[in-house]
């Protein structure tokens, strides 16, 4: 992984985009990581691999069950009264 630092990147844009299509790039700002740049293949992959995550979380709080309307009201009132109880 290349890391350039913020002048750099202002200097050397192109040859930093080139680099970004095969391996990211992060960009340091006063010698901390604080960019990365991806190709778009790469951006979308990552965007895919989150999309399979949530699905698989939504799989398995079906497969736990769902709450019923009373314990529904029940939860949300427990949770907006300690919200009251807060301010």
């Amino acid at each position: 992984m290349l890391t350039v630092t913020a002048t750099e990147i202002k200097q050397k844009l192109g040859d930093c985009l080139e680099s970004a299509r095969d391996e990211p790039v992060v960009i340091e700002n006063r010698g901390r990581p604080t960019f990365v740049i991806l190709a778009i293949k790469e951006y979308k992959r990552l965007q895919t691999l989150e999309d399979a995550i949530w699905v698989l979380r939504a799989k398995e709080a079906e497969q736990e069950g769902f709450l019923g309307h009373e314990e529904s009201t029940h939860r949300l009132m427990e949770r907006l009264n300690a919200i009251k109880a807060e301010h």
